[in-house]
């Protein structure tokens, strides 16, 4: 029998993407069959389709998903290698694995557009996302043989916003919709702008290649830009203005352009904005929301898409958040560090053994969910435990204040007296978002060590004293500066902190498992975020600054899971640039997608810190405890 499935792999291994013969992947070959098949949509469009279907599904087999606008290769007889990681499950329960390349992208017909608006008033053939997830749906409940009626779908990034679009579908027939780092709102938070400020370094990069045109169907990739070196600070400070920047990727990328033609919150991306439109989620769609504290793409996206779910009062919502980069959460199949930071458990395998596939085999199945589930799974790193609740953020949590000191203190009060700290943004010497030169944007810098930065004269920097007991941070944080400009316009970046003590080590098990980087004093990243003080007032209608005068710039950064350690301090850092993971401010109220090299100015930020001018940092303290 070894030897006649052996045979039957080698034989196979031309025409698939096997790197070796395993037993999972001599399963998968042996009791399943791949289609190929172009779904048509209701305005006569067709959509490339791949279907790996069980060969004795028996009426059993329920319909899991992905649409993507990343291909869903490889094409032709060769098969997806689902048996590298757990969708494994789900081969050797019979499900019926769906990817297809959505309108306008590789093997699909039709135009692509960049997360389509949805359309609230269709007429009898106009289309949206939605549509072409109904469409979808119906055709495969009724042409693939052996389905149960039950459909689910899944996605992470750009195919987490499709997930949330089918789930916004209303087909009876969908009982399960995860969007994983679900794209959201690409102007107040994902990928390529939080708060207005403009996230070069991933817009260029990622639209290089994505932001190609594919006038035919292609199974090829397009090729990206050819950088010729390795510094991305470097290159894009060399660069120069904004308007410089743009003509590199050439004339044919069109939301390349419109990136640049839409500077403010205006129709276009506010049509963008897929969290109006959680009320079509129907009550039999179950959702699973999940997303990583430390993502650098889509953190925004997953707390807030399913705050906005509950809000609607939907019962059946889960939330999963754990210490992950983009993705890691079912790339990685342990999860137990990202960069220098040790969280000790495998919570990669945890998502996939406890949230996702409990979920899935419960809404699709029908087995019945442990009896630990719960409808929040948060991962609080620094004590490296789940908090697992109803909800999220935590109901007893209690707000707290930290004051700005001049004394470059965190303080439970701000200064008696009238106060400021004052440091000068240049422009043409920004602060690096990472010690590292590098060319591709690193996941590890959300955790990344901060004492580059602190050292620097254009960053001031506050601190607690040693803590005496834990302390908890659990959901959005909110920085009010009350600051003044000798200019009209600037960035503030504020940086929440985990400062280690200076006698800190690893525990053995991370040491051996590589992470050798020296913890004393490490500043960790926990959670940054930068605002545009034009857009203070209106993400709309954006307005200069008053020059020496004091005005309040209050934000909100995304949420924190995180419990600093007795020892610890919790440090803020503030700075106005951040480069070049989001692109300079010309410091001066022009538009920055046009303005000339010639614009960019210096500028003194002064951070008041009275009583009368408060700078303060407010959050939920949280005390956990854990059976």
């Amino acid at each position: 029998m070894i030897m006649r499935k052996l045979l039957f792999a080698l034989l196979l291994l031309p025409f698939t993407a096997l790197a070796g013969v395993t037993e999972d992947s001599l399963y998968t070959l042996e009791h399943y069959r791949k289609e190929e098949v172009y779904i048509p949509m209701r305005d006569g469009i067709k959509l490339f389709t791949a279907i790996y279907s069980p060969k004795n599904a028996n009426g059993k087999s329920p319909i899991l998903i992905t649409r993507t606008p990343y291909s869903v290769s490889p094409y032709g007889a060769a098969f997806r290698n689902f048996w590298r990681n757990h969708w494994m499950h789900y081969i050797r329960n019979g499900y019926i694995l769906v990817l297809q390349d959505v309108r306008g992208r590789y093997m699909s017909e039709g135009e692509f557009v960049d997360v389509r608006p949805v359309n609230t008033k269709p007429k009898a053939k106009e289309i949206d996302e939605t549509t072409d997830s109904h469409d979808t749906f119906d055709w495969l409940l009724k042409n693939v043989k052996g389905n149960n009626g039950r459909v689910g779908i899944t996605g992470s990034s750009y195919p987490g916003f499709y997930a949330a679009m089918g789930a916004m579908s209303g087909h009876p027939a969908l009982k399960a919709s995860i969007p994983q780092a679900p794209v959201t709102d690409w102007f107040m938070g994902d990928d390529f702008h939080h708060n207005g400020a403009f996230f070069l370094l991933d817009a260029f990069q990622f639209y290089s290649s994505f932001g190609q045109p594919r006038p035919t169907p292609t199974t090829q990739h397009a090729k990206g830009f050819q950088f010729k070196g390795q510094d991305n600070y470097d290159f894009f400070l060399k660069a120069g203005s904004l308007s410089n920047i743009l003509p590199l990727l050439g004339d044919a990328s069109g939301f390349w352009k419109d990136l640049f033609n839409h500077p403010n919150y205006d129709e276009f991306w506010q049509a963008r904005n897929s969290r109006n439109h959680v009320n079509r989620i129907k009550p039999h769609t179950a959702t699973l929301v999940v997303g990583g504290s430390y993502d650098a793409e889509d953190v925004f996206g997953a707390y807030r898409l399913s705050e906005s779910i509950q809000k609607t009062g939907k019962k059946n919502h889960t939330l999963c958040i754990g210490p992950w980069s983009h993705g890691q959460w079912y790339r990685d199949s342990i999860g137990n560090r990202l960069g220098n930071v040790w969280f000790e458990e495998a919570t990669c395998k945890f998502y996939q053994d406890s949230i996702e596939i409990p979920f899935l085999d419960h809404h699709l199945l029908g087995k019945t969910l442990p009896n630990s589930w719960k409808a929040a799974n948060v991962f609080l790193s620094g004590i490296n435990q789940w908090y697992r609740a109803p909800t999220w953020p935590p109901v007893n949590a209690n707000s707290s204040n930290l004051f700005l000191t001049a004394s470059e203190k965190l303080s439970l009060n701000p200064d008696a007296t009238s106060t400021s700290s004052v440091y000068r943004s240049d422009p043409t010497k920004p602060v690096p978002y990472t010690e590292d030169v590098h060319l591709a944007r690193t996941r590890e810098y959300m955790t990344d060590d901060q004492r580059f930065a602190s050292r620097r004269p254009d960053v001031l920097v506050y601190r607690t004293a040693p803590l005496d007991s834990m302390l908890c941070i659990t959901g959005p944080v909110q920085a009010s500066l009350n600051l003044s400009l000798t200019t009209s316009d600037a960035d503030v970046v504020v940086k929440i902190i985990d400062e280690y003590p200076e006698h800190y080590r690893h525990p053995e098990a991370a040491i051996k498992a590589g992470v050798k980087y020296p913890m004393g004093g490490y500043q960790q990243l926990v959670r940054g975020e930068v605002m545009r003080s034009r857009f203070r007032n209106s993400f709309s209608k954006p307005e200069p600054i008053v020059p020496n005068q004091p005005t309040l710039v209050s934000y909100t950064l995304p949420d924190v899971a995180h419990c600093w350690m007795p020892g610890h301090k919790l440090m803020v850092q503030i700075q106005s640039t951040w480069f070049p993971l989001v692109d300079r401010n010309p410091q001066q109220f022009v538009n920055p997608y046009q303005c000339k090299d010639e614009d960019f100015i210096p500028t003194e930020v002064r951070i008041h810190q009275s009583e009368k001018w408060p700078s303060k940092i407010s959050f939920f303290q949280f005390s956990p405890s854990f059976k």
